[in-house]
């Protein structure tokens, strides 16, 4: 009865999440000729980031798309879902041809104070391409119930792209831990969401 409490109330904060999430109107090939990724899975990434968070830095997260929720943690995130890529985390429809793999990392209350989002690129998609028509996605979106501050997308071991967006105080915590935690990070784009 317990697991199917926690079940219902997964399935109700997402829906009222997606009420709250507007509605959006490096290079290819690098993980590949550099050598195989040092992560499996897209999910991998995030839960190396979400293991060095200090218990004050914290906060209730959900991760996975609405038919595979993880509780309390990063989870996978099933691509063929592309509505969801959408407004769940941003990533335009179109966009998910170019990704094999995705996992998230979403605030249990309000995705607007963090949503955060590993991808590994196919091979031959440009990483700086993708993440350039990522920022401009995400930052022509309509907010509703509230608007992130900042967006930060980072790049790991030319394979995988993380977009995170949120309040500016979560992105800073998170972008500090992901670039500690996870070998050869590097931010690429950080910008105002205005």
């Amino acid at each position: 009865m317990k697991k199917l409490t926690v079940l219902f109330m997964t399935v109700v904060m997402t829906t009222a999440l997606m009420g709250c999430g507007g509605k959006a109107d490096s290079s290819a090939g690098e993980g590949a000729e550099a050598g195989a990724s040092k992560y499996g899975e897209a999910v991998e990434v995030l839960n190396a980031v979400f293991g060095t968070y200090a218990e004050a830095d914290l906060f209730s997260v959900y991760g996975g798309n609405q038919e595979n929720p993880v509780m309390d943690a990063p989870g996978k995130f099933d691509i063929s879902k592309t509505e969801e890529l959408d407004y769940a985390l941003g990533l335009p429809q179109a966009m998910a041809a170019d990704i094999d793999d995705a996992a998230s990392m979403v605030h249990m209350m309000n995705g607007n104070v963090f949503t955060g989002a590993a991808y590994r690129l196919k091979d031959g998609v440009d990483m700086d391409s993708f993440a350039e028509e990522a920022k401009t996605k995400i930052l022509g979106r309509q907010w509703m119930c509230g608007q992130p501050d900042t967006l930060i997308i980072i790049k790991v071991d030319g394979s995988y792209v993380i977009t995170a967006f949120g309040a500016a105080d979560t992105i800073e915590t998170f972008k500090s831990n992901a670039l500690s935690a996870l070998e050869g990070a590097e931010v690429i784009i950080e910008a105002p969401i205005e």
